[in-house]
């Protein structure tokens, strides 16, 4: 049996599979809960409106051909879907996540074959621009990501706030692990995986604080070309395999000057600096203070 959506909903209960999932959660906040929250401080910048959790969910079909008030979060952990929207169709598979902004049409459904496994979670406020953006690199609305562990369970979470209670501190919790959840999506789906050739220069890297590497001896590790292997650390990264590097082991001085009494001389060798005036002049351009003076500093 299929259950299908036409039109802009914003109903008190979004129509939908009364049980047809077993095992299925649903959470629906009334409305005027949602409005009162909207016009509090502390989660007019974002309230849950819906949520839920539909396993196996065979038949399961939306279409909305005014789209939504609200953004539409999904996030897919086993079987496969398809997402259509802006006149592009979109394959939606376990560990990746679907975005659909408000008032945009679409249309998503459930693998017939392979029913898809989702969480989903209808959210607004005045940040939810931002936050949408956020999550679709280059404008793309489905994306994958490393594990769909944590935001399975920033998702368990949030639904078991809201069946509990709907409270405005209740709401204002969801708020806090929806904005927890989304931004965790987006750092997932930003970082490589994790037998991607950039995952193993990265590693590579992290294990070799205390020494150097060429980008083309780095590359031939991983089998790539010099300049393929940078375009990906810049797009991971925002800069190329030597400032990662060079951030790794300014991150490594930090933690040896903060807990640590090795003399500076010796925190740079720790680091791979065989010359102390170079890696103090290094540690300066990265943090505006030298070594000692950042020893120093009072923390905490």
């Amino acid at each position: 049996m299929s259950h299908v959506i036409h039109g802009a909903e914003d109903s008190p209960v979004p129509e939908g599979p009364p049980a047809d999932f077993a095992g299925q959660r649903v959470c629906v906040v009334p409305r005027p809960r949602v409005e009162a929250a909207l016009r509090q401080p502390a989660t007019r910048q974002l309230t849950v409106v819906d949520a839920g959790y539909y396993p196996h969910a065979a038949g399961h079909r939306r279409r909305r051909d005014r789209g939504s008030r609200d953004v539409v979060v999904i996030v897919c952990v086993a079987g496969r879907g398809t997402l259509e929207i802006d006149g592009s169709s979109y394959a939606v598979g376990p560990s990746s996540y679907a975005v659909l902004p408000a008032f945009v049409p679409h249309a998503y459904a459930s693998s017939t074959d392979a029913p898809w496994t989702i969480w989903w979670v209808h959210l607004r406020g005045a940040e939810i621009g931002d936050l949408t953006r956020m999550l679709m690199p280059e404008g793309r609305p489905v994306a994958r990501i490393r594990s769909a562990d944590r935001a399975v369970a920033l998702f368990d979470e949030l639904l078991s706030l809201l069946e509990r209670r709907l409270s405005p501190a209740h709401l204002l919790a969801a708020s806090g692990v929806a904005w927890q959840l989304l931004t965790r999506l987006a750092a997932d789906s930003a970082l490589p995986s994790e037998d991607s050739p950039l995952e193993k220069a990265m590693h590579y890297l992290e294990a070799r604080v205390d020494g150097n590497i060429r980008v083309g001896e780095l590359a031939a590790l991983v089998s790539l070309s010099p300049s393929h292997l940078t375009t990906l650390f810049r797009r991971a990264t925002g800069a190329g395999p030597g400032a990662f590097h060079t951030g790794l082991k300014m991150a490594r001085a930090r933690t040896l000057l903060d807990t640590t009494t090795l003399p500076v001389a010796d925190v740079a060798g720790e680091v791979g600096y065989a010359d102390p005036l170079y890696f103090s002049r290094h540690f300066r351009r990265h943090h505006g203070v030298s070594p000692t003076a950042y020893r120093a500093q009072a923390k905490g």
